[in-house]
């Protein structure tokens, strides 16, 4: 057998294509040629699988020559991955395993120069596309409990080269994985009982998680909006088996661990000083970024205004897809994105405008100059617009405690089951399905575009208002928004006004 066929898998962001590995033995003059688009990582292999395989114990082809071709030739090939199937085809092609061993089966894994197994990274796209092939899967060892998170794929684990050689030989049979604790859904840290006063901010909080919607708190420093905001994935439904699968491709992608945040809403909140890349993803080979981390969670930005303009820009087109679309001259990628945005700023650079604390030192011009930050387009974005007022001390020392997170959760819960009824959350309906959901009457929409003429809001305004008011409905256990629920939504866009008029 001088021509060996082995199946394994690249990692191209999310995907996980199949990868041929061809290897011929040929004669002429002895040499490893590797073709196929490999990146520098990929071209060192052949001296890795030369070393391994020496040093297991097995014979090395030196008076062929080897041609390895990793087809399909105009996919990128990037990492260490594929040293496992080169290796077992040079054995297979050289005689030393039959063909027949690897019928049915993908492996993938990085050799050591001992021959030993080291992991890869995205290892959990990959098991999900051999399940879905209908393959067995062999990785290194340390990769097999994220592997085994695919559900129905037998996973064979393995620590050295001879392992694999063994089993495949029928000598040693690997047994196949399992976990030896399926991953558990993860605590939230935090109460919304904790939460003193701010009654519009928890109410506007539970708008939030009831349809999906973007929100925004303003206030004077220390009034708890952070607080507030670290509390939603607690009033969020847990995420079903096949968002939580979704969630762990993206961590196993960017090389974090998997079964402790296994079923948890992300929270994901980085620095202002986040780049464009870091924020929505990309780089020379594209990875995923903070929104894609944030997907079916949450997307924490604290001190809006302080993060760079463009930054904040080009969040606008995800905010509305849910995904995102890194272009490069040789390759793309798309990412899932379909994160909910929860935002918070001081009124003013020093941040006590309004403050009946503390008097602001800010002038006009700098207040201006600090909300203008913040485009039209971007706030047309965010739904909901709340301010945060400072507590007085009594209320910060009361020892009555609000609602728990649990009691809320459950009212959330059924206002989403009613949205799911109509086939998507309300922050996600398109406008046609939108305008049936609603169905105003002769009155109640003439006054709302009474409304909408006073105060100068834009269409995409006037969607995000019938949205809200939808959920609000929905929470209210109403077919449809009334004029209550109509004026409630509108009164969420009050700081939008104020920000535009500055």
């Amino acid at each position: 057998m001088t021509l060996a066929i082995i199946t394994t898998r690249a990692g191209l962001g999310l995907e996980a294509p199949e990868v041929l590995v061809e290897v011929h033995l040929a004669n002429g003059l002895p040499g490893m040629t590797l073709v196929g688009l490999p990146e520098a990582a990929v071209k060192e292999s052949r001296e890795r699988v030369r070393s391994a395989l020496v040093n297991a114990g097995f014979d090395f082809p030196n008076t062929r020559r080897i041609v390895l071709n990793l087809a399909p030739a105009d996919l990128p090939k990037v990492g260490g991955r594929f040293d496992l199937p080169i290796a077992l085809g040079i054995l297979v092609a050289s005689g030393q395993l039959p063909v027949e061993a690897l019928a049915g089966v993908e492996c993938v894994g990085e050799l050591a120069l001992d021959g030993r197994l080291r992991p890869i990274s995205g290892v959990l796209p990959l098991a999900l596309a051999s399940r879905r092939a209908g393959r067995k899967l062999i990785v290194p060892r340390e990769n097999a409990d994220e592997a085994a998170l695919a559900g129905d794929l037998q996973v064979l684990p393995a620590d050295h080269l001879l392992e694999v050689v063994a089993h495949l030989l029928g000598q040693t049979p690997i047994a196949a994985h399992r976990l030896a604790t399926p991953p558990s859904s993860a605590t939230l840290d935090g109460d919304l009982a904790e939460v003193r006063g701010q009654h519009q901010a928890r109410r506007a909080l539970e708008i939030a998680a009831a349809g999906s919607h973007n929100l925004l708190f303003a206030g004077p420093p220390g009034t708890g909006k952070t607080m507030l905001a670290s509390r939603l994935p607690g009033i969020l439904p847990p995420l079903t088996e096949e968002e939580a699968l979704e969630v762990a491709a993206i961590r196993s992608v960017c090389g974090l661990p998997l079964t402790e945040q296994w079923g948890r809403r992300p929270f994901r909140a980085p620095h202002h000083t986040a780049s464009a890349v870091a924020l929505v993803g990309g780089g020379s080979w594209p990875r995923p970024g903070e929104i894609s981390l944030a997907h079916h969670g949450v997307l924490f930005l604290d001190e809006l205004p302080e993060f760079s303009r463009h930054v904040l820009e080009v969040m606008r087109e995800p905010m509305e897809s849910g995904r995102i679309h890194i272009a490069r001259a040789s390759h793309e990628r798309r990412f899932p994105a379909r994160f909910q945005l929860v935002a918070a700023m001081n009124p003013c650079p020093c941040g006590h405008l309004g403050d009946p604390r503390q008097a602001c030192q800010c002038t006009a011009a700098q207040i201006q100059r600090y909300q203008s930050r913040l485009s039209g387009p971007l706030l047309d974005r965010i739904d909901l617009q709340v301010e945060v007022p400072a507590l007085p001390p009594e209320q910060l020392t009361a020892r009555e405690t609000g609602e728990s997170s649990a009691s809320v959760r459950e009212r959330v819960m059924a206002a989403r089951a009613r949205q799911y009824a109509r086939g998507a959350l309300n922050a996600h309906l398109g406008s046609r399905a939108l305008e049936v959901a609603c169905a105003l009457s002769t009155a109640d929409r003439a006054w709302l575009a009474g409304v909408l003429e006073r105060l100068k809001l834009s269409a995409r305004a006037y969607h995000r208002v019938l949205r809200v008011a939808l959920t609000l409905a929905d929470l209210a256990g109403k077919p449809r928004p009334e004029r209550d629920e109509l004026m409630e939504a509108i009164g969420y866009r009050q700081l939008d006004r104020q920000l535009r008029q500055s």
